[in-house]
């Protein structure tokens, strides 16, 4: 490969995203995180502040953004998400390819990306990666959450791409429902089949 293949890592809340990416780290393939990249952009000197600033100063606090004030102006204006995503996403565009520079010695490169489909960044990467698992195992999971309600789950969902959809437009699908083991061995045999040039399903 003259450059890194580039695996996008999605799934809808509850779908076992988290763990899947770091069994990718485990086998030694740098992972992307977009949440992460956005808390660095939200902290104190990140570059996401004076945007934020900018359009809601009143959710700076101590030279940061608070999430949770966030999170309210938002839910009272809601156009504001719209322009505040304007701002961000470009940041976190240069955030991701700052990344891919980085590691442009490495086979693969593995972007976590909750809202992959929703954003219309598959088409930028080589290949899509959905983790899933049934409807019922999903929900467990995330009721488990401290401070989760079905009700606040159902807002979640409503935001997302449905799974099915998700799943119908992948390259590659990791069910999470059997366990970490099983999840580590199927990691593993397509880390395996993209190294083997295979990666275009």
């Amino acid at each position: 490969m003259t450059r890194p293949y580039r695996l996008g890592l999605t799934g809808s809340i509850g779908m076992g995203k988290s763990t899947t990416a770091r069994l990718f780290a485990e086998a030694g393939v740098p992972v992307w995180d977009a949440d992460a990249a956005v808390h660095r952009l939200y902290a104190a000197g990140g570059a996401g502040v004076g945007a934020i600033a900018a359009l809601a100063p009143q959710v700076i606090v101590s030279g940061a953004v608070d999430r949770d004030r966030l999170r309210d102006a938002i839910i009272a204006e809601p156009e504001l998400l719209a322009r505040i995503e304007a701002r961000i996403h470009p940041l976190v565009a240069a955030d991701r390819e700052a990344f891919a520079a980085a590691h442009a010695q490495a086979d693969i490169i593995l972007f976590d990306i909750p809202l992959l489909f929703e954003t219309g960044g598959a088409q930028e990467l080589d290949g899509v990666l959905v983790v899933s698992a049934p409807a019922e195992v999903q929900r467990a999971r995330v009721l488990e959450r401290p401070g989760m309600t079905g009700e606040a789950f159902e807002r979640i969902l409503a935001r997302q791409m449905p799974d099915a959809e998700k799943r119908a437009r992948a390259d590659f699908v990791i069910m999470t429902d059997r366990g970490v083991e099983a999840a580590r061995a199927d990691v593993l045999a397509l880390v395996e089949r993209i190294r083997a040039g295979q990666g275009d399903a």
